[in-house]
């Protein structure tokens, strides 16, 4: 909570110093906020129906809502297809932690089917994006079983989402050798990579309080000669430190990494938090190249996911149980 009130505070006082506009942050904020609120409670009630209806929303959004769709001027993983593949991730996520919770084999059969529908979900809406990170989260989700130390699954997840947003950062600035960076920006669009470097010199101009919470559509030299003005970086970090400064990219940062220590202590087992924990650091990466956190409903889905993994169950769970060799024991696989 001091976490997400120092977010909304910053942002006003961003918002005061250049005259910006700190409404999105703070709807941000509190759809978070309140998601999570509601995924402890519902986690801790229902466990197993909890994500798996969560799982199903997910994919209903991401077929249904017109605003999630790929657009022919939005490529992936940019836009709209970002959050389609974002709400994929928490989909299949979400279904993973419903099937380790299960205490019935056939429940837990269902619902490990119904993320594998997740990802053919994806090949349907042909979202490249959210076909890589479904099926990176059920191999994360079946590898979990085998992880005796969670912290260190925790720490790798984190560092993975470290080198996406260092890579980000260096793409923007040009410090990568000559054919990496070809490389990259020929898979990132030059469009892109010209909106990333416009946030970083806003950020180097305006390092303390940035430009403004939602003023880089207004400054930015790429959106103005743009036919299709973005309005945004298409970087949830590169986006905060233009708009809010170092202090608001450190806030964004400090929040996932309080998730990692949130899942960390939960009282939930294992393979429920890496499941979890891989979703929403496909998430985070997701974000970190591409503007998914911009839709409610994906920052409403991550505080949901988040709320469910770190709850305590009123009811009965599986046991954590592994034998020696860091498998899990005959009764947990039962």
């Amino acid at each position: 909570m001091v976490l997400l009130a120092a977010c909304s505070v910053w942002s006003l006082i961003t918002a005061t110093a250049g005259a910006g506009r700190p409404e999105g942050v703070l709807l941000a904020v509190l759809a978070v906020a309140a998601a999570y609120a509601c995924g402890r409670i519902c986690g801790a009630l229902l466990p197993v129906s909890a994500p798996g209806a969560g799982a199903l929303a997910g994919v209903s959004l991401a077929l249904l809502l017109p605003h999630t769709r790929l657009m022919p001027q939005e490529t992936s993983p940019l836009g709209r297809d970002g959050a389609t593949a974002a709400l994929l991730a928490l989909a299949t996520g979400a279904a993973c932690c419903g099937a380790w919770a299960a205490r019935r084999p056939a429940v837990r059969l269902a619902l490990r089917l119904a993320a594998v529908g997740v990802v053919a979900t994806a090949l349907v809406l042909d979202s490249t994006a959210g076909f890589a990170v479904c099926v990176g989260v059920l191999l994360c989700s079946l590898a979990a079983a085998r992880m005796r130390n969670r912290g260190l699954g925790l720490a790798g997840l984190g560092l993975a989402t470290a080198l996406t947003a260092g890579t980000t950062w260096a793409v923007a600035g040009g410090v990568l050798p000559y054919g990496l960076e070809s490389a990259l920006e020929g898979q990132l669009t030059p469009y892109r990579v010209l909106l990333w470097r416009d946030a970083l010199d806003m950020a180097e101009a305006r390092p303390a309080l940035g430009a403004g919470p939602g003023r880089f559509g207004e400054l930015s030299p790429t959106v103005a000669e743009s036919l299709v003005p973005a309005g945004r970086p298409h970087s949830a970090l590169l986006q905060q430190a233009a708009e809010q400064g170092v202090v608001g990219a450190g806030l964004l940062g400090a929040v996932f990494c309080w998730l990692l220590y949130a899942l960390w202590r939960s009282p939930r087992s294992t393979p429920v938090v890496l499941t979890a924990g891989a979703a929403l650091t496909a998430v985070a990466a997701l974000a970190t190249v591409g503007n998914a956190l911009s839709f409610t409903a994906v920052t409403v889905g991550a505080g949901l996911l988040a709320g469910i993994a770190t709850a305590r169950p009123l009811g009965w769970e599986p046991p954590e149980e592994t034998d020696g060799a860091g498998l899990p024991s005959q009764s947990e696989v039962a």
